[in-house]
Formats: C-alpha cells, structure tokens, sequence
C-alpha cells in the first residue's frame, strides 16, 4: 500500500516537471502554442490606437479595473445575461471606455482564428495594455503569460476594492495596500492619468457650486476650473462630455500629469489629493522631477499588478469569447 502510495506521489511530481506552464507564468508561454501572438496583439492595438486615440488609455483603465479588485482574470470583460450582473455593471466601471473593450474583441477574434483555444482574455489584456503604453512613449515592462480566464463576474464582488476620485485619500491607500501595494507604487500606478480622460460627471461637484464662498474647489488653478466649467456645461444632457486627466500632453504617456499637480491642474479630487496628503506628495515631486524615476517605479507596479490572484492551470479557462464563461 504504501509503495502504490510512493508512486503516485512520485507521478504527480513528473506530472508537474513535465508540464511547469500549468502551474506558473512564463515569458515565452505561446512560443511553441501560438507564434504569432505578440505580432497580432501588436498589429491589433496600432491599427486601434491610430484610428481611436483614446484607446490606449481606455486599455489600461480596464487593465487597472480587472486585476485590483479580484485578480488579473479578464472578468471585467465579462457581459452580464439575466442571471447575473456581472463587474462591467457595476456603478464604479460604466465609465470604462468602449475602445478599451473593442480593441480586446479585436485582438481575441485574430488570435482564435490563428490559434484557436490558445490564448487566454487575460493575456491579451495584459499585453495589450503594456504595448499601449509603450506605443505612446511610456516603459517597456515584462509581462509574464500563461493566466486563465476567470468563470465568475459579480459586480457585488468589486464595491469597495476601487478607488473613486470622491474617496479620502486614507481610504484610497488602503485599497491598494490590501492588494499588497506601497504608497509610492499607489502613487505611481496613479500615474496612468498622463493619458486618458476623465467624464465631468466624475468632477463636478468640485467645479459648480462647491460652498458659499467659492464656485468651484479653491484646489484648482482658477482658469483651469473656468475651462473645466465651460467644457462641461452641458453635462446634464450629455453623459458622455469628458475631459483629458493631462491636458498638457494627453496623448503622450511621459511624467507631465505629476508636473500638473502642484500647479493645480489635475481633474479629479484625488488628483489634487496626490499632491496635497503629506505621505504621497514625496512622490508625486519626485516623479515630477524625474521621469525616468517614474518609469521604473510604474514599470515595477505594473509588473506586480499583473501578477495579483492570477488564474493558472486548470483554475481557469480560455474563453472563446471574452465577453461570455463558456
């Protein structure tokens, strides 16, 4: 009995050896599986981003929403059916852009009629996201592939694991620390705001209205809440009027958005908040200071975000859709 036992033990063992990608990430995952995965993804996102130039921050807000609330899983992407609403639904992600699902939808259906049941949503969100961000000057970070789609989609299961610009910054740190984040990563991964917008709904609480004694949150350069209030004076009827979060360098990601900060110039409250809470100006003035300070610091954050509660194995699946479980 207990040699059968043995050589089970020792089954599983080489079972394990001989097929590591079960169980851990690699940089190569699809080199033998699916060669042509990084030129499609690339191919994809270019052809993207140069028709809808708001898709690389669009991405890599998606990219943000799906991994800090339950891991990197790809079911923020999700739709929700009758039986269930699903994270996309929740209150805090209707305001994900459009082109940062789209351009996912596009790089999946290439990638399943050149590798069909291969590739994972969560992969290609990763990657996709990370080659946004290069294509518009940002760092180049290793991403390790091999994640598995997730099969649950709750938006019960995202209220509070996300940080809204109305949050205290207290609240915001915690978030992130409960994911195993310093404030210096939080600050950086804050960042992503160099490129991207911001809907005024999000904002303008700050900018009409805001006591007795001013229009607007004394936060903000006055011409820059001037302009804010002008841009989203028809907000009531139009949901949709935005706003770019660096409106000096929208379309470049580069160490501006921190530059913005003490001048008064960020969108959002917890823009503002960034600079003027004692244990996260340190690091806005360092990377405003710094670009390539910056960039190691987002590069390593991000490398660490795509890492949290990742599915591997048999844990997951490859969706064939990434909007539907299969």
């Amino acid at each position: 009995m207990a040699a059968k036992v043995i050589l089970i033990l020792l089954f599983t063992a080489l079972s394990f050896l001989l097929n590591p990608s079960e169980s851990r990430l690699t940089l190569d995952y699809y080199q033998q599986s699916c060669p042509q995965f990084s030129k499609i993804i690339q191919d994809t996102i270019t052809n993207k981003q140069i028709t809808s130039p708001t898709t690389a921050g669009a991405t890599l807000r998606l990219f943000l929403h799906d991994c800090l609330p339950n891991g990197c899983d790809g079911s923020v992407l999700i739709s929700s059916n009758s039986f269930n609403k699903a994270e996309r639904d929740n209150d805090i992600n209707l305001s994900l852009p459009g082109d940062g699902f789209d351009v996912i939808v596009r790089a999946k259906t290439a990638l399943e009629l050149a590798c069909p049941n291969t590739v994972s949503c969560a992969d290609i969100l990763a990657v996709a996201t990370r080659d946004l961000v290069v294509m518009l000057g940002g760092p180049y970070y290793n991403v390790y592939l091999g994640r598995r789609d997730g099969r649950v989609s709750k938006s019960s299961l995202i209220d509070g694991h996300l940080p809204k610009p109305s949050m205290p910054m207290s609240q915001i740190i915690e978030i992130f620390s409960s994911k195993g984040f310093t404030v210096e990563e939080m600050v950086a991964l804050s960042g992503a705001h160099t490129i991207g917008f911001s809907h005024c709904s999000e904002f303008t609480n700050n900018i009409y209205n805001f006591s007795n004694s001013s229009p607007y949150d004394p936060q903000y350069n006055p011409r820059f809440a001037q302009g804010l209030q002008k841009a989203c004076a028809d907000y009531r009827n139009n949901p949709t009027l935005s706003v770019f979060n660096d409106i000096m360098s929208p379309n470049k990601f580069d160490n501006v958005y921190f530059q913005n900060l003490p001048k008064g110039l960020g969108v959002l409250k917890s823009d503002q908040s960034l600079f003027n809470d004692p244990r996260t100006r340190p690091f806005v003035q360092q990377f405003a200071a710094d670009q390539n300070k910056f960039f190691q610091a987002f590069s390593q954050a991000m490398q660490k975000l795509s890492l949290v509660g990742v599915q591997t194995g048999r844990r997951g699946e490859i969706r064939h859709r990434c909007d539907q479980i299969n």
